[in-house]
């Protein structure tokens, strides 16, 4: 029968040998190398990948600081439109509500103003066709009461248009100050305007002299009791 295995029946020991003197030298080799300072060139090496990497980096940045500027842009356009919509819509349906019942005040003013109108027409026109020489004697009283009735409905058809509208009012007013009498102020103002300078110095010693009189014998008291 054949010997169990031996191992060492197939191991060359010129090839161990020979093998490990290759691996120490290799092994130092790599200690040697991995102690050892980098050189310039590995050094230039690293410098360079280091600024290509930082280039990159603010590049991306760069990207990303655009990203964020658009952003925020649109969102403050987002709600600059959500602002403004929100405001027009109030704005406008106040508006519309406002105007609407301006013109419904307005046409009912205007529809107003031309019974206003009318009403003042007509009158005038009864007032003007008041003739007191076409009256004949037997018709003159029935006449009189006529033109009397037809002057009583003008004046309250006048007094109902000036509390309706207040421009005739105005209107009143103006004509009335123009012919109005003149006050006593202008009268007064026309009266010294007429006087010459002396005449203007006797009137007024003469209206002064009594208050003076009274202020010297007020004084001259007052001396003798303090005596």
């Amino acid at each position: 029968m054949p010997s169990d295995f031996d191992q060492s029946e197939f191991v060359d020991s010129d090839v161990l040998t020979t093998s490990r003197p290759a691996l120490r030298a290799t092994t130092m080799s790599e200690s040697t190398s991995a102690n050892r300072p980098p050189s310039r060139e590995e050094l230039d090496h690293r410098v360079s990948d280091a600024q290509q990497q930082l280039a990159e980096l603010k590049r991306k940045q760069d990207e990303l600081e655009r990203e964020r500027a658009g952003l925020e842009e649109a969102r403050r356009r987002r709600v600059e439109l959500q602002t403004g919509r929100e405001e027009m819509l109030h704005h406008l349906a106040r508006g519309l509500v406002l105007l609407e019942e301006s013109e419904l005040k307005s046409r009912r003013d205007a529809e107003q103003m031309a019974k206003s109108l009318t009403g003042l027409r007509e009158s005038l026109a009864k007032v003007q066709a008041v003739n007191e020489d076409s009256w004949g004697g037997e018709t003159y009283n029935v006449e009189l009461t006529r033109a009397l009735t037809a002057i009583e409905n003008a004046r309250m058809e006048w007094n109902g248009a000036r509390l309706k509208w207040p421009v005739l009012d105005g209107a009143l007013s103006t004509a009335l100050g123009s012919t109005a009498p003149a006050g006593p102020a202008k009268i007064q103002g026309h009266f010294l305007g007429a006087q010459s300078f002396g005449e203007l110095c006797r009137l007024g010693f003469a209206l002064t002299w009594p208050v003076a009189v009274a202020v010297l014998l007020g004084a001259a008291l007052m001396v003798l009791l303090r005596r």
